[in-house]
């Protein structure tokens, strides 16, 4: 006996399941400028908390240590790199937080799309009832952005979106930025530390010595948390993109009725082609390419058997 989630599956299946006179005519298409944003209010928190605590670690490394070194060259080497690894940081923080993540259109289950797509008798397509939208291979419902997102890996509240087939590529840009300053930010609290041992602490830092002992000490306990905390998700990003499976289709074990894509292709299709500099800047575009679109099949899938996918250009 097949398990509760499917059956339920095989409940979407059904061509009468679609009920295309229950959906609303779909909302007008988004122009280029408007802007992508979820309006959750813990992910709005988590949002501005995670801009707070690099604004954070920019004051203690710029006021309490880079600008009270006597070592000019030190200052300025660590000043720009640091600086410029915290802007990077930021602004892939925004790119993956205000980035459509590949939402379907929602209510287009109309019975005029419906029309369109010239079904055959017998043939069925998948929905969401959720969302009231025709739901293309590998899409999942996200209960948080209330859309169906392609390749939907997780919703992450610290970025307020989904991370899914159209801002991966800003989310490990992200990770790897944060991941790249809390290590360079431990570094110098080490050697500033032991600077002060060397020198009188009261010339070290413009702070007080018990100021500049507490906030080191904070941001050593930001520095190391974030590191292990980026670091692990960034390689679990990096490992989706190679195996060509999303976090939610690991999670759920589903049998992939896709073909996967080799390593480097993956990493091509979610950073951009060809490979360059280019892959690690946030401001840099990713090139629309042909999706799938809703899935069509002639019968509910079998075990063994190959799906028809249909596939249309889409506009970027």
């Amino acid at each position: 006996m097949g398990s509760p989630a499917h059956r339920c599956r095989d409940i979407e299946r059904q061509a009468g399941y679609l009920q295309p006179e229950h959906c609303a005519p779909p909302p007008p298409r988004s122009t280029a400028g408007d802007m992508w944003f979820i309006r959750d209010g813990c992910g709005i928190v988590c949002g501005v908390i995670t801009w707070m605590l690099v604004f954070f670690a920019e004051f203690v490394v710029v006021f309490v240590m880079l600008l009270p070194s006597k070592n000019l060259a030190y200052s300025l080497v660590n000043g720009t790199l640091f600086n410029g690894l915290a802007f990077l940081a930021l602004a892939s923080h925004f790119r993956a937080m205000c980035t459509d993540p590949g939402a379907v259109p929602k209510g287009n289950a109309t019975k005029e799309f419906i029309e369109s797509l010239q079904l055959k008798p017998g043939q069925v397509v998948y929905k969401c009832p959720k969302c009231c939208s025709i739901k293309p291979d590998r899409a999942h419902h996200c209960s948080v952005c209330k859309r169906c997102i392609r390749k939907m890996d997780h919703h992450c509240p610290w970025v307020n979106n989904c991370v899914g087939e159209n801002n991966q590529k800003y989310f490990v840009l992200f990770t790897m930025y944060i991941a790249l300053i809390s290590l360079h930010a431990l570094m110098m609290v080490v050697f500033h530390f032991l600077f002060c041992l060397e020198e009188d602490w009261a010339k070290c830092s413009t702070f007080s010595p018990p100021a500049t002992v507490i906030l080191l000490i904070l941001l050593s306990f930001e520095g190391l948390l974030f590191l292990i905390f980026t670091s692990v998700m960034f390689g679990t990003q990096v490992h989706s993109i190679c195996t060509d499976e999303t976090g939610i289709e690991r999670l759920k074990g589903e049998t992939p009725t896709w073909e996967r894509v080799p390593r480097w292709r993956g990493m091509k299709a979610a950073f951009g082609d060809p490979p360059s500099l280019a892959w690690l800047s946030p401001f840099s575009e990713l090139h629309c390419g042909r999706r799938p679109s809703p899935r069509v099949h002639a019968a509910p899938p079998r075990a063994g058997t190959q799906d028809d996918i249909i596939e249309i250009p889409v506009e970027c």
